[in-house]
């Protein structure tokens, strides 16, 4: 539930980022070929559903559907209304920008629909290299236009789940105001948010710090104009609205307003004082403006809340909180308004961890008030809602609680909270953990339970620190925070539960023992309990380690290649080492603390480590290490290294910094010496798959930059070469935490990212051993849907099943198809494809190449468009017409 991330991955991420000093340079070998786009791989996603903090939920006012979801580190959505499903909208932030990930507001134009903004970035203080900027999109997120700013954002700040800080003119598009953190005040752009400029009359600029004694700039930073809202009533279309009110991280001075489109500003008289206003929703219908106030800015913190009305027309304020303030021991922030019924409005307890989350409904404007939950005699609970969560079953977490906790829970950290505009009965909340909704809320009015389940399939948001595919039992296992991670027996499907047996809150780092893929052992850090544990059957089960004296986090871990012995140093104490399975551990000798620590893949015995530029190596299951006199090493700790399966002494070593030796190494005595592959710029990680057809070398991955290039890279052939295999619409953000290719698929890696989840892609090239797709010739009759989902102007969306009417099972499939009108695809998933002029081919990639009789496989693509689009009208299986349905 997100409650020990901002810390930890991210504070490891901003030194591996920024640390380093050059050392001496080792040597390198012979300048060789590299190329940058010779392959054609399809991307998706390991299937979590969530995993993080949405704290934010946008729906267009003028068209029906039209939705946006916003994350604190992951990216920003559009809801596909015809696969009930999200479609993630910053895969093209690259590397270097990685920060742009982080989405601290959004904006969906009501004018003109195909328009959206996002204000980016992801850290205020120095975390973050770069500066924020706002985003701009006239294809509803499709491309992306971008405006710096002379200041940073913080997505993943303390306050970011207020707002929405970012807010176009309802009357006059052109027109838009963003409120910026750090005491850089109110901006406002008049060119559709090409430039921006302060507001310099804006009277107030904040002074709201959640802890004013951190050093690390983190919550000390002041949280600054903090919401956005436009009173529509008061301009034409096409003339600036005329009242705009404003809400300031301030608890004395929290709401301003102006009455002549932003040239004057004042306090609106007689506001309530010593709280803060988390949001601002106006029923202009009735003339109320509706404030959710807490004594903290949230997302965690919050111990007292009060909600309260303004009538804009009489200047009357009114406290409408639906319980007293004595009885409140959280804050409120979730506010939203039933534009169906403006005199419906709903809030929420954003900070209420225990029991539950609160959720309150009000039809008479806030007069009266009635609530998800209410006691019936303590500690027994009546709830308005069932939830139903079999589609993200994991989000029970594997809890049994005792009453009045229940599982799974109504959510936390639920400040994002919409009311459909054009459905009374479709509501959608951000948790921590995923996004809740409902399409029976009336329900709640008539006095019969409505049904709450996950609405977040698509939106990925976890960040994923280790990544392992073991050559036999499930293809992936994974190390994500907050969350622990999960086993993947099938990357399409949502695996039932994360890690249990112990609950670590964030998984660090993982492996299994190479000879034996049935040991596993993973560590990562709890506030308390054991740090440790092992499985004996590929990750399905688990079992408590012990803790050696010390231990206060994770760290790093390694198992022998065969399963007999494990090297842990974790955070708290020196490097640690046990034979069997950690009942009792003794001190390594000859390896500082903190090392980074992996096994040799063929010898059980032999471990290495790394730390602050030296290698170390161990003859002795662990026991003691010896320096490397290997030099010219990067000299920080922003390092990943990997021994090769299959060979002795075979290791591969990725990392560094701008400002000293960066790149990747290898060596193949063990870590005596390490030669610096001259082809590659700089490199964060390294991994193996299976080897190409005739290559005697595993294929090797990384997330790099070669021949001046950011991106993710194969080679077939030891580093000689490399091939470029994402592109610039699939970067998403920072990749340098892990990589692996998978044993057992030619092409297949999975690429950790710090947001959006395990990406995973298959490659076009089936030379290798049959990763990519196949040209089948599969016989019997078939049928074809082609539906158009979302169309604007110069581009759509559409999904395609295809479906085996005959008697016999395919194990491959190749639809072909002509576009009447020109169409081009720009994105497909799901298949491969190519495309010709007018003519389009899609083929199966290897995980759904067997379609049997009766059933169907799927696809999707966005494409653009001019004229008109019409639908294809006729669609060939290899030779064969297929029935178009």
């Amino acid at each position: 539930m997100r409650r020990t991330r901002i810390l930890t991955a991210v504070l490891a991420l901003a030194a591996g980022l920024l640390a380093g000093t050059p050392p001496a340079l080792a040597a390198s070998t012979p300048k060789a070929t590299t190329t940058l786009a010779a392959d054609t791989y399809t991307w998706n996603h390991a299937r979590v559903d969530g995993g993080g903090f949405v704290p934010g939920i946008v729906f267009n006012r003028s068209e029906k559907n039209l939705a946006y979801a916003r994350t604190d580190i992951g990216g920003a959505y559009r809801w596909v209304e015809s696969s009930k499903t999200w479609t993630p909208l910053l895969d093209s932030v690259g590397f270097a920008d990685w920060g742009h990930t982080g989405v601290v507001s959004l904006a969906s134009d009501s004018v003109d629909p195909n328009k959206v903004y996002a204000a980016v970035g992801t850290y205020t203080n120095g975390w973050d290299p770069t500066n924020g900027a706002v985003l701009r999109s006239s294809d509803r997120g499709a491309s992306w236009q971008k405006a710096d700013l002379p200041f940073k954002l913080g997505g993943n700040m303390p306050g970011r789940g207020m707002g929405e800080r970012l807010a176009v003119d309802p009357n006059k598009n052109s027109v838009l105001y963003l409120g910026a953190p750090s005491g850089k005040g109110l901006w406002r752009s008049t060119d559709s948010g090409a430039s921006w400029s302060q507001v310099t009359n804006f009277p107030n600029v904040g002074n709201y710090v959640q802890d004013s004694t951190d050093t690390s700039g983190y919550a000390s930073d002041n949280q600054g104009i903090v919401w956005v809202t436009f009173d529509e009533s008061t301009g034409t279309s096409g003339s600036a609205t005329q009242t705009v009110y404003v809400g300031v991280a301030d608890k004395d001075n929290a709401v301003y307003r102006s009455t002549d489109g932003g040239a004057t500003w004042s306090r609106l008289a007689g506001q309530p004082t010593g709280y803060l206003a988390h949001k601002g929703v106006l029923d202009a219908t009735n003339g109320y403006l509706y404030l959710a106030y807490s004594d903290k800015g949230g997302p965690y913190d919050g111990g007292k809340g009060q909600l309260w009305r303004y009538a804009t027309k009489t200047g009357t304020w009114t406290n409408i909180s639906p319980v007293a303030e004595a009885d409140t021991y959280y804050g409120f922030s979730g506010l939203t308004v039933d534009r169906q019924h403006p005199g419906t409005v709903m809030a929420t307890a954003y900070s209420s961890w225990w029991p539950d989350t609160q959720i309150f409904r009000s039809t008479d404007s806030g007069s009266t008030w009635t609530k998800a939950w209410d006691y019936t005699s303590y500690p027994n609970r009546s709830n308005r809602y069932t939830m139903d969560v079999s589609s993200v079953p994991w989000l029970t977490f594997g809890a049994n609680p005792s009453l009045p906790e229940q599982t799974p829970k109504l959510g936390w950290m639920t400040e994002g909270l919409e009311i459909d505009p054009f459905n009374s009965a479709r509501m959608m909340y951000g948790t921590g953990a995923t996004v809740f909704g409902t399409e029976n809320l009336t329900n709640w009015d008539s006095g019969s339970q409505f049904t709450i389940k996950p609405m977040v399939q698509g939106l990925e948001e976890t960040a994923v620190n280790d990544l392992a595919s073991p050559p036999s039992g499930a293809p992936l296992l994974s190390a994500l925070g907050d969350i622990g991670g999960f086993r993947h027996t099938d990357l399409t499907k949502v695996p039932s539960m994360m890690y249990t047996s112990p609950n670590l809150t964030s998984t660090t780092s993982l492996d299994y023992a190479e000879t034996s893929p049935n040991t596993v052992v993973r560590v990562g850090n709890l506030d308390s309990g054991p740090h440790i544990g092992f499985s004996t059957d590929n990750g399905a089960n688990w079992f408590a380690g012990t803790d050696p004296s010390g231990v206060t986090g994770g760290g790093t871990v390694a198992a022998a290649s065969d399963g007999s012995r494990f090297v842990w140093s974790p955070a708290g104490t020196g490097v640690q080492y046990t034979t069997g399975f950690g009942t009792s551990w003794s001190a390594a000798g000859g390896i500082p603390s903190g090392a980074i620590v992996e096994s040799d893949r063929v010898d059980p015995k032999t471990f290495y480590g790394f730390k602050s530029g030296k290698f170390y190596v161990s003859s002795d299951g662990g026991a003691t290490f010896t320096a490397s006199a290997a030099t010219g090493l990067p000299s920080g700790d922003s390092v990943r290294f990997k021994a090769l399966p299959g060979t002795k002494g075979d290791v591969w070593l990725a990392g560094g910094a701008s400002d000293g030796a960066y790149g990747l190494w290898h060596s193949t005595d063990g870590g005596a010496s390490f030669t610096k592959l001259s082809n590659v710029d700089q490199a964060d990680t390294i991994g193996f798959g299976k080897a190409a057809t005739g290559a005697s070398y595993q294929t090797l991955y990384t997330s790099a930059k070669i021949g001046g290039v950011r991106g993710i890279f194969r080679s077939t052939d030891k580093g000689a070469s490399w091939t470029r295999i994402n592109d610039d619409a699939h970067q998403w953000g920072w990749t340098g935490a892990a990589i692996t290719g998978d044993p057992r698929v030619y092409g297949r890696v999975y690429i950790a990212t710090n947001g959006r989840g395990i990406i995973y892609g298959d490659s076009s090239d089936s030379s290798g051993g049959g990763g990519g797709g196949t040209d089948p010739t599969p016989t019997g009759a078939c049928s074809v849907t082609y539906k158009i989902t979302n169309q604007w102007s110069g581009g759509f969306q559409a999904d395609v099943a295809l479906a085996n009417t005959g008697s016999s099972a395919w194990s491959g499939w190749s639809l072909g198809w002509t576009f009447p009108d020109g169409q081009k695809i720009t994105q497909l998933w799901n298949a491969d494809y190519t495309q010709t002029d007018a003519a389009v081919t899609a083929k199966n990639l290897s995980w759904n190449a067997n379609v049997a009789a009766g059933s169907s496989v799927s696809f999707g693509f966005t494409g653009s468009w001019s004229g008109t689009n019409s639908k294809p009208a006729t669609f060939k299986l290899g030779d064969q017409t297929c029935t178009v349905v």
